[in-house]
């Protein structure tokens, strides 16, 4: 997959992103240790001919964490990187953790917004301080020591990928490991691995822990675009509660709940009905923005 990455500069911050595709703009608002060399559903994207626009968000890959002062910073970032590639509106995936942006994102800048997607999302309250996994991520993921984490965690996935990917597997999926491998699909593992080679949580993650706490369902229900909301019955990472809140709090959703084996939707036998599904999304909305 051929990705073009620059650096946008804005107001003295930096902004990484990468372009990968030609066509109909998607920019996608990627999740937790993640940034614009993210991958998940791309394949699909630029089949059917939309060009994918991915910045790090604040404190990931190559963009200032000062751009993550707020979320409203962050997303009036994200609207003048759109305006320096000459895109008037764009479709928005928001993916787990960059949830609250994507939200955020619609609310403050409906304009810009003709759709909204938001995958595994996190959409209210997540990860607070007296949960154990808050305070393990305040240890693992804070600056400093979060690339020798993620070097571990890639060494021994590079070594013993098929018992790495079952000691993360409860991290993703409520569903028993028996019960999850029928829906697995053959490249499942090999696809973690990738994903744990290209992680990095920089400043980022930390910063994610304080921004969901930024949205309120005042933002959702300021939401006026078509909105697709994806997520997994099976979902261990971000409770099926956040779906069902977004649901109930934008005007014009639809709520499709997956019977995939956990959070990363991608992945699995149902992997082709998430394209599908996001795919016939888009081209939707692109044929009401013609008739406009």
């Amino acid at each position: 997959m051929d990705r073009i990455v620059d650096v946008f500069t804005v107001k003295g911050r930096s902004i990484e992103y990468s372009i990968v595709g030609k066509g109909d703009p998607v920019l996608v608002l990627h999740g937790g240790h993640s940034n614009c060399y993210e991958e998940f559903g791309y394949g699909a994207l630029v089949e059917y001919g939309f060009s994918v626009i991915t910045p790090s968000r604040p404190g990931y890959g190559g963009t200032s964490k000062e751009a993550g002062a707020s979320l409203e910073t962050a997303c009036d970032d994200y609207a003048a990187l759109l305006h320096h590639l000459n895109v008037r509106k764009v479709q928005v995936i928001s993916v787990s953790a960059g949830g609250p942006s994507g939200i955020y994102l619609a609310a403050r800048h409906p304009e810009l917004v003709s759709s909204l997607i938001l995958q595994s999302a996190v959409t209210k309250e997540w990860l607070v301080p007296n949960d154990k996994e808050y305070k393990a991520a305040k240890i693992l993921f804070r600056p400093g020591v979060e690339k020798y984490t993620w070097k571990m965690i890639s060494r021994m996935n590079n070594l013993f990928p098929e018992f790495i990917f079952k000691q993360m597997f409860p991290s993703f999926s409520s569903l028993a490991y028996k019960e999850a491998k029928e829906r697995m699909a053959e490249g499942d593992i090999e696809a973690v691995r990738k994903m744990n080679n290209r992680q990095r949580s920089g400043d980022g993650f930390l910063l994610d822990l304080e921004q969901v706490n930024e949205i309120n369902t005042e933002h959702l229900q300021a939401i006026s675009c078509p909105t697709l909301i994806l997520h997994s019955k099976h979902d261990s990472s971000v409770p099926l509660q956040h779906a069902y809140h977004a649901d109930e709090n934008i005007g014009n959703s639809q709520l499709c709940l997956l019977d995939s084996w956990g959070h990363l939707i991608w992945l699995g036998e149902s992997a082709k009905e998430t394209d599908e599904k996001v795919v016939g999304f888009l081209r939707s909305i692109n044929k009401l923005e013609l008739v406009k």
